[in-house]
């Protein structure tokens, strides 16, 4: 069954380039659905695609997959999505009301306040129902990246953005492995609005990376984001950390903008960026995307700025995904068959804990 799910995967991620992802064949609601969740759910682990993990101000575990969205509470999993939509979840976001909204792949985005949910689609307004990322500025603005443009809510109404006037995708476009070095064909242009990440940087300007390049928005303008004349492609990740720097991965691999210079620290595809408490910048990579090999790795905070970082990988997988270093210091990925957690020795598979008790 785990090798199924591997082609199974292998093969969305080669139709990854493609704007439109199939439409789950479940939404068939109205624009604007409010569902009472008075019922207890199922439990049980996730065993399938996780995307991503965040923690929230309770400090319960949140988890994103194919099967649906995960609360982990310290003791148990509980599928909270499971009587509202069989939707495949990419991301969550915790507002700073402590409301959680959700990113679907073909669903567009779900509102919970913790008792009810609001799904808003491009019926209400949403760029595109394909959302991979959430971002909440420091106004409190909700922003969404969609396959098809960002998407700003401000409690009341969706604004859209393009990074560039384009057509939307066609069934025969293609991602490209590399561009840094080439210029994006203007066949697969549309990629320039399909947005991977957005993030604010200590200016207050906004970051969006794409399938195309990677744009810096000053409220008024997308402008590329270059490196001695070359754009970044596909990048996949974008943080801030703690002194301000920028830091990319994708498929030119991960990089560091300090504001004047960018830093190159490995060339294979980076899918994921994460900086734990210390300053510790964790990464999940492999030699490109489609490549059933990828590590987690850890890059030491105090080596960030030497010619050679010490780099140490923890685990090597067939892909891995979103990362989260949780308040009590252990480190959470997702991988291709579920969810995992490293204590500083130990790496926890759920799916065999479960099991045992």
């Amino acid at each position: 069954m785990k090798n199924k799910r591997n082609v199974l995967y292998s093969l969305l991620i080669m139709l990854a380039g493609v704007a439109n992802f199939a439409v789950e064949a479940q939404q068939k609601n109205d624009a604007q659905v409010t569902v009472e969740t008075k019922e207890a759910f199922n439990s049980h682990v996730p065993n399938g695609i996780v995307r991503t993990i965040k923690q929230d101000t309770k400090g319960n575990i949140w988890i994103t997959s194919w099967e649906g969205v995960f609360k982990y509470d310290g003791k148990s999993f509980t599928n909270v999505t499971s009587k509202v939509s069989s939707a495949r979840f990419f991301s969550v976001l915790e507002d700073r009301k402590g409301n959680f909204w959700f990113a679907s792949i073909g669903s567009g985005v779900y509102y919970y306040d913790g008792k009810s949910f609001q799904n808003f689609t491009t019926k209400d307004g949403l760029a595109n129902d394909v959302v991979t990322t959430i971002y909440e500025d420091k106004a409190g603005t909700i922003w969404f990246g969609t396959g098809n443009g960002a998407s700003r809510y401000d409690g009341k109404s969706f604004r859209n953005f393009k990074m560039k006037e384009m057509p939307p995708a066609a069934q025969s476009d293609s991602v490209p492995v590399s561009v840094y070095q080439h210029p994006l064909p203007d066949q697969v242009a549309w990629m320039h609005n399909d947005v991977n990440a957005i993030v604010a940087d200590k200016r207050g300007k906004l970051w969006f990376g794409t399938r195309g390049y990677v744009y810096v928005y000053d409220g008024k303008e997308f402008t590329p984001v270059t490196n001695n004349g070359k754009s970044f492609a596909n990048v996949r990740s974008i943080i801030k950390d703690k002194k301000g720097n920028i830091w990319l991965g994708g498929y030119d691999g991960l990089w560091r903008y300090d504001g004047s210079t960018f830093t190159n620290f490995t060339q294979d595809f980076v899918g994921y960026i994460y900086e734990d408490k210390k300053g510790t910048i964790w990464t999940s990579s492999g030699k490109d995307s489609n490549n059933l090999g990828w590590t987690l790795s850890r890059y030491e905070e105090k080596t960030l700025f030497d010619k050679k970082p010490t780099v140490t990988t923890i685990a090597n997988k067939p892909m891995i995904f979103g990362i989260l270093g949780d308040d009590k210091g252990n480190i959470w990925f997702g991988a291709l068959d579920g969810v995992y957690r490293y204590d500083g020795k130990t790496i926890t598979d759920f799916k065999r804990k479960e099991g045992q008790q």
